[in-house]
Order: structure tokens, then sequence, then C-alpha cells
């Protein structure tokens, strides 16, 4: 229903009022209408949830005061060494040379609940709880508000709830479940983005080193809106509404729609709560999804979220393949394999175990039925992955209850992300290795092979390289905003995580581990969460969009090679692919230029779209008219920390695109354009350089593009500002057609 007023957030028994009486002018139910009612939002945004017939849903979309009417949707989870390899800094320097008790920074963890007993999440030389804090520690049968502490300050759950009224519009509810997590994903995220040191932290060994989160000065605050089955649309909203009247400086979000199902801003409810979190001086960090490599597949690309793609760290985990006849072959896996080292076990390919009337490539692809298990009982299993509908977790399992002593997966799908097997043998090789592991079974008379136990190993070259599941712009609602934003590790990241006692997770006679590894965007979102807490503990006058404008501004495009980075296929990256690049947290304190964009700016950006101005006028907080010119291709001059211009005619004009900058360095500077654009298009900075004084904080200039000797297709470069000490660099994309 549009933006809050200070009124609606006083008052919430009138608000619940108000949609209770719109809901009854559109039902002619009487008693079960009480029950309709799941949610109230009054305090960013005014709305409700309700249990509607379609018919209900349709007069209700009509009526004045609607914005916007859909069914809830259920979204999915985009499921160390990591801060040590953005150079954050030692402990030492973490807690103290930044921190203060007055800027503890407060993170909202939207996900699946957390495990308060993890060390991460311990308050051990914490201070005390902000007072600006104004949530709550909710209990359950499983979960006691001792639970919480000077560091998990903050734990709330959503179970199934029903409305009764009393008669006066306010509502007695009855919630079932707890603030726990079952899962393991939201214990992971919340301690990546804020966890507090944990010495000697592993999973059984592997990833050994110190846990933390970006800043361990952060306080966390839970919201569990997702199980894991998904995460509903209305509990997500419920969740941002009490994440922003509970106080919370940042909102971390490793959630989001199917890249091919996306809803348009006006129907997403992250979008939704996002903007008016933004409205209200919280910045939203979200997770851009795991459906690359393919193009247009990045979700929550809307310009008021900070949208994170992954990368992997200098550190991989590798499982090597020992051929009877001592070859040798590099593989990837997380498995706590028990096989002994010096024996062989036989070595079959699952083609030539195939189940009675199975097709050859069923058995391949160790797809469910396909294996004779009398064929692999005992040996080791080879499986290929050319049929989408077997997952490496489903082959893994089909393998295991055939009573196969391990198995080898030749793929290049996930290329470089380790897949978690357990105790079970397991390791993932390339097609190059896989082919002549092949060849040696169709040679050998009696092959065999061991699979060994996972190893870490540490200074992997080049590193980080976009990685291969992290979704890839440009966005599929609008290509004249950049999108992701950022990168930032997301592949085997240790974290905490639930104590698992699932069979065949723990290696015997060892305790389930309080840590895990997880790759993800999910896991990237709460590294960039806990890179903008850095930033906000130092700059708490700072806006969301200078946060996000320092962060990005400011981010690394090589690698630890000193080369331009680069995709899991070994090609050069484009922003569509990295974003501005990797973040570099410290380097963002000091970032010398940021973009301001502001609510204005993005309320043009919902004119410029094609949203009405009835709709428009409702997200906004103060009166607010379209411009008459409201067109898409005014979206690239929102003043946005990058440049998209998503159809640059070769035979046309120059395209003129304006940006802002605001000093927030040296009072008297001057900075100097430079450009790195490619062959053919020809990019013009006016003027080339801008002078800051005392009264003059604010500069603008234009760049032009210009693509008459340009290829065809995007065009990807970048404009630096600098100083001597300060260099500003913001990325561009240019779809020349």
């Amino acid at each position: 229903m549009g933006s809050s007023s200070n009124g609606d957030r006083e008052d919430v028994e009138a608000a619940e009022l108000s949609h209770l009486q719109l809901l009854s002018s559109i039902s002619s139910r009487q008693e079960s209408q009480q029950m309709s009612l799941l949610h109230h939002y009054f305090h960013a945004f005014r709305g409700f949830s309700a249990m509607l017939t379609e018919s209900e849903a349709s007069r209700l979309s009509g009526h004045d005061k609607v914005l916007s009417v859909f069914p809830d949707p259920v979204l999915q989870l985009h499921t160390t060494r990591s801060w040590d390899f953005l150079e954050v800094g030692s402990s030492e320097q973490a807690r103290s040379q930044y921190h203060h008790p007055s800027n503890d920074v407060i993170i909202g963890i939207i996900d699946t609940g957390i495990w308060p007993e993890s060390p991460s999440f311990s308050d051990e030389g914490v201070d005390e709880v902000p007072q600006r804090w104004k949530g709550t520690c909710m209990e359950a049968s499983d979960f006691k508000k001792s639970n919480c502490n000077r560091k998990l300050i903050g734990a709330r759950y959503y179970g199934i709830q029903s409305s009764i009224s009393n008669g006066t519009g306010a509502e007695s509810t009855k919630a079932s479940g707890s603030p726990r997590d079952s899962v393991g994903h939201g214990t992971h995220t919340a301690s990546t983005a804020g966890g507090s040191l944990v010495a000697n932290a592993s999973y059984y060994g592997l990833a050994k080193g110190t846990a933390r989160g970006g800043l361990p000065s952060t306080r966390i605050a839970s919201y569990k809106a997702c199980t894991e089955e998904g995460c509903s649309g209305s509990v997500i909203l419920k969740a941002m509404d009490d994440a922003i009247k509970d106080g919370v400086d940042i909102i971390s979000i490793s959630i989001g729609s199917s890249s091919i199902f996306q809803a348009d801003y006006l129907h997403d409810p992250i979008a939704i709560g996002a903007f008016h979190a933004e409205q209200m001086g919280v910045l939203v960090v979200c997770s851009g999804g795991n459906d690359g490599p393919d193009s247009y597949t990045v979700v929550n690309t809307a310009p008021w979220i900070f949208t994170a793609a992954a990368s992997s760290i200098d550190r991989d985990l590798q499982s090597a393949v020992v051929l009877g006849n001592g070859r040798t072959f590099k593989g990837s896996a997380i498995n706590l394999s028990n096989l002994t080292r010096s024996k062989k076990y036989p070595l079959v390919s699952a083609k030539n175990a195939a189940a009675n009337f199975t097709p050859a490539d069923e058995a391949r692809n160790c797809l469910p039925g396909s294996i004779d298990r009398t064929k692999v009982a005992g040996k080791i299993v080879i499986c290929i992955d050319t049929d989408p509908m077997g997952s490496t977790r489903i082959k893994t399992l089909v393998v295991e209850d055939a009573k196969a002593k391990g198995m080898i997966l030749i793929s290049e799908n996930q290329n470089g992300v380790p897949f978690d097997s357990g105790v079970f043998p397991f390791t993932q090789v390339d097609h190059v290795a896989g082919y002549k592991i092949l060849k040696y079974i169709s040679s050998a008379k009696y092959p065999t092979a061991n699979i060994l136990e996972t190893t870490t190993v540490s200074d992997q070259r080049p590193a980080p390289t976009v990685a291969s599941f992290s979704s890839r712009g440009p966005g599929d609602l609008t290509e004249n905003i950049l999108k992701p934003d950022i990168m930032a590790p997301g592949v085997a990241i240790l974290a905490a995580d639930i104590p698992k006692n699932d069979p065949g997770s723990v290696p015997f006679g060892k305790k389930p581990s309080k840590f895990s590894i997880k790759s993800g965007t999910s896991m990237a979102c709460p590294h960039v969460t806990g890179a903008a807490a850095i930033i906000k503990s130092v700059h708490r006058g700072w806006s969301s969009s200078m946060i996000k404008s320092a962060l990005m501004t400011t981010a690394t495009f090589v690698n630890n090679e000193g080369k331009p980075l680069k995709n899991s296929s070994r090609s050069l990256a484009s922003p569509h692919e990295t974003g501005a690049g990797e973040i570099s947290p410290y380097r963002a304190l000091h970032p010398g230029l940021v973009f301001e964009t502001t609510t204005k700016d993005y309320l043009m950006f919902l004119c410029y779209i094609g949203y009405s101005q009835k709709n428009v006028s409702s997200m906004a907080s103060f009166k607010f008219r379209c411009p008459e010119n409201s067109v898409g291709e005014l979206i690239s001059d929102v003043n946005y920390p990058s440049i998209s211009i998503s159809n640059l005619n070769r035979h046309g004009s120059a395209r003129v695109v304006a940006r802002t900058v605001t000093n927030v360095g040296p009072v008297n500077s001057t900075y100097v354009a430079s450009v790195d654009s490619p062959m053919g298009l020809t990019v013009k900075v006016n003027p080339s350089k801008i002078d800051f004084r005392q009264n003059a904080r604010r500069v603008s200039y234009n760049v032009s593009f210009d693509g008459k000797e340009a290829p065809g297709g995007y065009n990807f470069g970048s404009l630096t500002w600098s100083d001597g000490r300060h260099s500003v660099r913001t990325v561009f994309a240019v779809n020349v057609k």
C-alpha cells in the first residue's frame, strides 16, 4: 500500500484496523475473514498479507489505496580464510583500529534462523547492547531469552500465524516455531557477516584457521523467515519491516527468486521491502543468484539493492585420484574418505554397469535406477555429467546406495566448487583428466584406483575468479543499471553451522563439526554485508548509497597474479560477471569521492521504467511527480556508481550520461579523469578535471559514448578519477547496435 507516514508507524492498532476494514470491503465472508489476515506491515511501509480467493484479490487490486497485489512467492536460499584474502587485516586490527562502542553496527540476517551456542556468537569482550536497539529475543521450547547475548542481540521467528480480532482492530497472534536454525544456512551467513573470532576453526581439519566476520564488534539480529523448503515472500516482508523497526543498520538477504520467473519491482517482496528500507537509511545487501554461467540470470537487481556475485579465494580443497598404474589426477571435493591410502579398488565406468533395459546414457550419468548394483558393489564408479536431470548429490546417492566404494565424476560444471560428500569417497575431475582415466579403464585388464581424502591447498593462482554458478548480468528487467554490483568470496567458505549428525556426514570417532564449508552467492552476500559494516562503523553518517559507492569504486579488478580478473572458464571476466570488481573493505574506508543515489533518483528510476504517477507517488514518503519525458533510456542517467547503456546506436549521435560525485576526502582536491575503453568505442569526459573546495563538495560531469567504430554487442571499460592519492573507478557496459 506504499510508503508509511509517521502516524502509521506510531499507531499500530489504527493501521491494523484499517487493514481489516479494507479487507472487509472486498469480502463477503464474515467470521472467516478474521482468520485470513496473516501479517501487517506498518513501520517502513503500509500493507498486509492475507488468505484471499482470486476474485477477492482482483477486487482488492482495483482499490484506490492499493499499490499492488500479488501471490505470495516462495523464494529460495542461494546457497575464515576469505577475510584474510580480502586483506581485512589481523584480528587485533579488526577489533581495535576502527572500533568505538558508539559505532557498533547492527546487522539483520533474514534467513533460516540461528544456532546460538556456536562459538561464533560468543559475546566475550563485546560491549553492552547499544541503547538504540529496540528488538527482542523471542522464546520457544528450544530457545530462551538467555540464548541471546551482547553479540546475538535479537532473534525473531515467523511461524504459522492466525489473527483473531478483539473488536478494536488489535489482534492476538499465535505463532508456532522457533528462532533456532534447523538448516544451517542462516547460522553460516550470520557468522560470515559478523561472527566473533574463533581460533583453530575447521571442518574436520579442513580449511583450518581463525573464523570471523568482517568486524568482531558487529552485533547480529536473526530473523527466521525460511525453512529448507524455501522462504515465503510475505514473511520476508514482515521480517524486513521488523528489522527496520528494531533498529538494524544493514539487512543481509541471501535469498532470491528464480532467474526464470522474476517479478517486476512492485511485485517482488524483497525489492519492495528494500526500497522502503533505503528510504529509512537501512542498506539492503542481497545475493545475485546461483544460475550462472548463463547471461540474464542475475536476480535482486533493483538499483536500491546492493547485489553480490561470488568469487573464489586463494585456497582450494582437492581430492586426488590415484590409478593402478601410478598416475595421479587432481580432483575437487570435500570428502572425509576412510579408504586405505595404500590400497587400490576395482574401477568401473557406470556405462559398463547399466541395469537391464537402461539406456547407456542414463547409466553413464548415474541416474536413479540406471545402475546394476551387482556390477558396482565394492568398486569405484566413474560417472559423467551431461544430463541436467541428475545433480551431483543425486549421483552420489545413487552410487552410494549401490554399495560402491567411491565415485569419480567427470564434469566441467561447477568447476572449482568442491562438493561435500561427507565420508563417502568422491572427487570431481575435468574432461582432460576424465578422458585419461577412461582410456586407462579400456586398456587395463584389471583397472584399479583410489580416491584420497581431501587436503587443503593454499596460495592458489589465479584468485579471485568468478564462480561458475554465480549469476550473470545484464539484468532481465532493465539493462540500463549494471548488475551485479560487486563480487565477494563465495566458494568453499568456512563458517559456523549447526552440528549435524546425519548418517555419513561425521567421520568415525569424531564429534559433529561446529563449522562447515559452503559455496554460493549466499556466502558472497554476507561478505559484502560485513564489508559494509566496517565502513558504517567508521562513517556513521554515511548513507547506504555512499557505502555502496565506496565499495564499488575501490573494488579490485586484478587477481593475485596482477592480471585482469578471469572467470571459471579462464576467460577474461566482464562487469556482467564481476560488477565493479572484488570488494576491498579497507580501501573503501577512504574512497575520495562517492556517488550519492537518493530516494528521488530511485523514484525517477521507477518513472523511467514505466510505472504510473499514482504508483510512484504512493511509494514516496514526500511529494513527488514523474518527469513528463519518462523513458527507459534515461535510467542510464540515474546517479549510480556504474554506467550501463542498453542501446547505443552506431549510426546515431553520441550518448551523453550525467553523473555527480561528492568529495569525502581532503577539502581542497583536484581530480583528473582517465578512460580505459575498448578499441572503437570513443569515450569522452567533460570536464576532464574537477576541483573541490570548502563550498563546493559536489561536482557534476558528463560522459559521452560514440560507437560508430565499435564492434556490435556489449563493450566494457572504465572511467577513473584520480587526485594522486585516491582512484575512483566507474565501470561501464555499453551495448552497441
